[in-house]
């Protein structure tokens, strides 16, 4: 359903979520291990959300990615639309570069909907409230 980009990209934020909890900071061999993602991929996607103002980072020996109070507010939704815009959440079911109510692809007008719940659904979840969840084991991201 996400890119690539975009779903690592959450877990990374999740991951860090969690660390930062507990006041520490994760480095992107780190994050890039835990994630299941490539070294450099996870570097380019966690210098986006720095970027984005998503993730803070922090140089130094005790440095590395971390969130603070307000960033768990941060929802699943802006994280994708930083990572990939807003394709996902207008744009053509089959690709096509102009779909539109007016001139609609076949399947434009059983989208509308679908779309919309998918963008409702990612702009109420929170990267704290996932990252609790996952700490009180209601959710998992590895098997």
């Amino acid at each position: 359903m996400f890119s690539k980009t975009a779903e690592y990209g959450i877990k990374a934020m999740l991951y860090v979520a969690r660390k930062s909890k507990g006041d520490a900071r994760a480095g992107v061999k780190e994050i890039a291990a835990a994630i299941d993602a490539p070294m450099p991929f996870t570097a380019k996607i966690l210098q986006e959300l720095s970027r984005m103002d998503l993730i803070r980072s922090l140089k130094g020996p005790n440095g590395g990615f971390y969130l603070e109070g307000r960033d768990f507010r941060i929802s699943i939704g802006r994280i994708v639309q930083a990572l990939d815009g807003d394709k996902l959440f207008t744009g053509c079911a089959l690709g096509l570069s102009e779909c539109s109510a007016s001139r609609p692809c076949p399947l434009h007008h059983e989208f509308v909907k679908i779309r919309q719940d998918i963008s409702d659904t990612l702009n109420r979840s929170r990267i704290g409230d996932c990252s609790a969840a996952l700490e009180q084991e209601l959710t998992f991201l590895k098997h």
